[in-house]
């Protein structure tokens, strides 16, 4: 029986397969009372978390704002899906941290149902072979609690125990200071070598006041935060750590969604970008989603449209609409409709929006080359499993069937004992060929979430590297995504045996299929690579690093921009503060007129 369920790689259990994707259950499914109007203020096309973000502010500021969404759910990547009857996957994005307060405050999404479950431990990694200072130490587990910690890391290196508060308290303080970044759009340094008139310069050298503040304080980290940012990963944790279990796990963020190894110059920064977090007052924490991830879409929306935005699904834009000016004058819809609007604003991947949706040399030229060669490479498959019980560590076994242990609730590291593993698992994917031992990131969200899965029953999610778009021996055909899957399940099963047997179905999503589904060029979850080249005022490139486009009414708002991606919102909030600048003078110029 086991044997044959592997054979499938979306739905295993013959009563468990998906329905037609406009009638598969999931907590963001949308029923369109109307269809759209002709006409709006302003017309967002996507639906994924910064679309939201950016309708639900303009839609507060007095626009009427429309957004246009190609599936039969919103949510983007942060979406829930019944793809397995009685268990509901965050099926792209699955924690929670990098949200700005101020997004979550401004939009009051508590109020709109926003419930979020902390994790501790956040971390756990179990060794297939005890290891440590005196051969005993079966896994590495890492709390919120500083003492437990050291604890746990002791069992390696008495040196790393001591060295680890030091370590994050050194990140801590850089995460401190460039945090306002991530809340202010990043100065156009063009438009401020080129501007003539006082009233200007003043304008854009205000724009850089943050990136002051921010150098001011750093401070004495300026070298550290400079090693980060330019520096492999791996050259900085071996400067504080010695032990492998130690290094591996924390070189995991370095990588995480990213072509790179933590080997490479700039995955210091990867590192970094996913310890800008926190949740519920607590910095660096990342959590659950009661419902998925696609409630905090659903939170996002119900704001949005609480204030009057107007939310479609199944309206997927063919086209975005320019006049002989270079004006935007609306979004052209693969039914044949026209909507106009003096805004558009495109939560699709830098990509998507300037070279697909916009008409044949609607850009220059110089700018088209500029976003054709955005790097959008993707490592990632996701694969989300449902399971008739909680996977049973050696490392640390279940005190019963039913009750889950503290490391269920974390993030569990699989083939993570030492940073040599992930750098071999990213030199397959360098050869075309998925890894054979790859980096799983596994979590158990019902561990403390009882609405995802039915009793006794839990969703456990893998993300997953590496995997390269193009294999170099075929295609990602349905053999080759079950020949993968089934290599990650007998990973798995050395640590936690019993696990394939427990598997009722699974979801397979390898990069053209992360593509294909969420729209994410590559596949890339970042809407683009964190590399130095694609950060700041270079993100997506330095002509469009404002939100802006030449094209006078026309945003981008996605991941795509900065500060770049993963669920922080402030893509959509930037975007909407920029576009709202416009809104406004255009309003006053039209009075004066």
């Amino acid at each position: 029986m086991m044997q044959s369920l592997l054979r499938h790689s979306r739905v295993l259990h013959p009563c468990a397969r998906p329905l037609p994707a406009h009638t598969q259950c999931s907590s963001n499914a949308y029923t369109n009372p109307a269809e759209p109007k002709s006409s709006y203020d302003a017309v967002v096309i996507g639906s994924g978390h910064n679309g939201l973000v950016c309708a639900a502010y303009l839609q507060k500021a007095g626009l009427d704002v429309c957004v246009l969404e190609r599936r039969y759910v919103i949510g983007g990547a942060a979406v829930t899906e019944e793809i397995v009857p009685g268990y509901k996957f965050s099926r792209a994005s699955y924690l929670l941290s990098l949200l700005r307060p101020q997004i979550i405050s401004d939009l009051e999404l508590k109020k709109y149902g926003l419930k979020v479950y902390l994790r501790d431990p956040s971390s756990y990694t179990p060794l297939i072979e005890p290891a440590g200072k005196d051969g005993t130490a079966r896994s590495l587990t890492i709390y919120r609690d500083q003492e437990k910690t050291a604890n746990q890391i002791a069992q390696f290196s008495t040196k790393d125990a001591q060295a680890f508060s030091a370590y994050e308290a050194q990140l801590g303080r850089i995460v401190d200071a460039i945090d306002p970044l991530l809340d202010h759009p990043p100065p156009h340094l063009t438009s401020l070598l080129k501007s003539q008139g006082l009233r200007e310069k003043l304008k854009l050298v205000s724009a850089i006041k943050p990136l002051l503040y921010a150098g001011k304080a750093l401070d004495d980290e300026i070298p550290s935060f400079y090693e980060l940012l330019t520096s492999p990963a791996i050259k900085i944790l071996d400067k504080w750590f010695d032990s492998e279990p130690l290094k591996a796990t924390l070189a995991t963020d370095s990588v995480i969604g990213a072509m790179m190894s933590p080997k490479m110059p700039g995955s210091g920064y990867v590192l970094l970008h996913h310890v800008m977090g926190g949740l519920e007052g607590v910095a660096g924490a990342w959590g659950y989603v009661e419902g998925g991830m696609g409630a905090v879409s659903q939170a996002i929306a119900s704001c949005a449209e609480d204030h009057g935005a107007s939310i479609f699904t199944e309206k997927a834009v063919l086209e975005i609409i320019i006049n002989g000016q270079g004006e935007v004058t609306g979004v052209l819809l693969d039914n044949g409709m026209e909507i106009n609007a003096k805004i558009v604003l495109s939560n699709a991947t830098p990509k998507v929006t300037f070279l697909d949706l916009l008409p044949m040399g609607a850009l220059p030229e110089n700018l088209t080359a500029e976003v054709s060669t955005i790097d959008y490479t993707s490592p990632v498959t996701k694969i989300n499993v449902a399971v008739n019980k909680l996977p049973n560590f050696l490392a640390d076994p279940n005190i019963d069937e039913k009750t889950a242990m503290p490391h269920h609730q974390s993030t569990i590291h699989i083939n993570c004992e030492d940073t040599e593993l992930i750098h071999q698992a990213y030199l397959d994917a360098q050869m075309g060929r998925a890894s054979s031992k790859p980096m799983i990131e596994m979590v158990i969200p019902s561990s403390l979430d009882p609405t995802i899965a039915p009793p006794g029953g839990h969703v456990v999610l893998l993300f997953t590297q590496y995997t390269p778009y193009k294999l170099a021996d075929g295609e990602w055909d349905e053999a080759a995504k079950n020949r993968y899957a089934d290599t990650v399940f007998s990973c798995i099963e050395q640590y936690a045996p019993g696990f394939m047997e427990s598997v009722v179905g699974r979801d397979v999503l390898t990069p053209p299929d992360l593509e294909r589904t969420f729209g994410i060029t590559g596949g890339n979850i970042f809407h683009g690579a964190l590399s130095l080249d694609q950060l700041y005022q270079s993100r997506p490139t330095p002509v469009l690093c404002n939100y802006r486009c030449p094209l006078k009414g026309l945003y981008l708002c996605g991941s795509g921009a900065h500060p770049g991606g993963g669920v922080l919102g402030s893509p959509g909030r930037l975007a909407a503060m920029e576009a709202l600048k416009d809104w406004k003078s255009l309003k006053r110029k039209s009075r004066a007129g």
